[in-house]
């Protein structure tokens, strides 16, 4: 086992070693990038280095893709499972996204103005009967 690796048996983990685990992040690179860019933070306080270990008790709050996730670790992990056995390492505490209001989803589904846009197979018969008179 390397020196630099906290071992599991400690009770805690190098940080991107533990989002690997859990299947947050796809990669341990990637882990380590973001921990680096410092899109995680723990216990509140950013997080500059990979190395650094975290252990049962600890929250981590982590900017994935425009989204904030707030995990509970619960157990350091000892190898990339499942997805159910990735489940069983974190709490997430990540609050649910706001219900979307009606009003806005109608307007979406409602569709163009009439005129607008690309012509509809009914008014390109309509064309083509035009020319068809010349």
């Amino acid at each position: 086992m390397p020196e630099n690796d906290v071992s599991a048996s400690s009770g805690s983990q190098r940080i991107d070693k533990w989002l690997w685990f859990t299947r947050v992040i796809k990669s341990r690179t990637l882990a380590a990038e973001m921990v680096t860019e410092g899109k995680v933070r723990l216990n509140r306080v950013r997080v500059e280095k990979p190395s650094q270990p975290v252990k049962p008790g600890d929250v981590l709050t982590i900017a994935i893709a425009s989204r904030i996730r707030i995990l509970e670790v619960r157990a350091p992990g000892t190898r990339r499972g499942p997805a159910a056995e990735a489940q069983t390492l974190y709490v997430d505490l990540t609050p649910p996204p706001p219900p979307r209001d009606p009003a806005s989803i109608d307007s979406l589904a409602s569709g163009r103005d009439a005129g607008s846009g690309r012509p509809t197979k009914r008014d390109r018969r309509l064309t083509d009967k035009l020319h068809e008179n010349e």
